[in-house]
């Protein structure tokens, strides 16, 4: 397949693109500075330079965005983060629309900040939106695709949980500390954290833009969403060391801010019903065996 993909130079990009060209399958990169010869420029307020490019491309995968966690949430930076998916997803659908061959699919990042603050209750796809800031972000994300599913343009959001590598995100950030036998739970322990290998975040991916009957909204999590609690004494047991630390919830939201309640005291218990339905068997589907192999352990 000729695939074309935003975000390239990311956490899940960079391994959708080894991992794509590896299988055989040529790269088109949508890059926003400095392109080599394959590329494509393209800018989230502008859309695609000489989209036609993109004729006949038989899939696009849309992860471009500005980082959740890069620093704390001021008002500035919230709409910065609004505007980089948003209107970049929206600017990217009518350039795919405006194609005369356009392609198959669109798969689009989304997350699963889309449910909002839950509790343990299981969320599933057809679960209801949630009502916090990045909730509301999700949801507009996800509708800026219109452009695309009304020119016949198959469309799928995959709303990401947290994705292990220790290539970068979360889990790269968390090991010097846990590392240092410093590390432990945030708040109570008690919130759910909905992950997923990057191993299996690449490979749904491609299981997606492979599967054509895949429509609308995706959970690419793990089938086993743990709690932080949970998570953190697997993490020190696999790296052979302590967990007795903790930051309290007063503490994260000190040095964090708004942030600390969206991405490190919000519980998601989030399972991916659609893409176990379709046939995608997780390579790790359980948090030990995936840090073990993560970290070579």
């Amino acid at each position: 397949m000729d695939v074309a993909v935003s975000g390239s130079s990311g956490l899940v990009g960079s391994a959708l693109v080894r991992f794509l060209t590896t299988e055989g399958h040529r790269v088109v990169r949508l890059v926003r500075t400095s392109p080599d010869v394959d590329d494509i420029l393209w800018d989230p307020a502008r859309g695609v330079e000489n989209a036609s490019r993109l004729e006949a491309v038989d899939a696009v995968v849309h992860l471009a965005g500005k980082n959740l966690a890069a620093g704390r949430w001021t008002p500035e930076r919230k709409e910065d983060m609004r505007r980089s998916r948003v209107e970049g997803t929206r600017k990217l659908s009518e350039s795919l629309a405006r194609l005369t061959r356009r392609p198959k699919a669109l798969v689009s990042a989304s997350a699963v900040g889309y449910y909002g603050n839950r509790g343990d209750e299981v969320l599933t796809e057809g679960s209801s939106p949630g009502m916090d800031f990045l909730a509301q972000v999700c949801q507009e994300w996800e509708a800026a695709t219109e452009p695309a599913v009304r020119a016949g343009i198959r469309v799928v959001h995959l709303r990401f949980g947290m994705i292990l590598s220790p290539a970068g995100g979360a889990l790269k950030r968390m090991l010097l500390p846990f590392k240092l036998g410093v590390g432990g739970r945030i708040g109570n322990g008690a919130q759910y954290v909905s992950w997923v290998a990057i191993d299996d975040a690449v490979g749904a991916i491609h299981h997606v833009i492979c599967t054509g009957s895949l429509e609308g909204p995706i959970n690419l999590v793990s089938p086993s969403p743990v709690t932080n609690a949970e998570f953190t004494w697997t993490l020190a047991r696999v790296l052979s060391r302590p967990a007795l630390a903790s930051m309290p919830a007063f503490a994260a939201r000190l040095v964090f801010g708004e942030l600390a309640d969206a991405l490190l005291l919000s519980s998601q218990r989030v399972v991916p019903a659609r893409l176990q339905q379709s046939g995608y068997t997780f390579r790790y589907p359980e948090i030990e065996a995936a840090l073990c192999h993560l970290l070579g352990r």
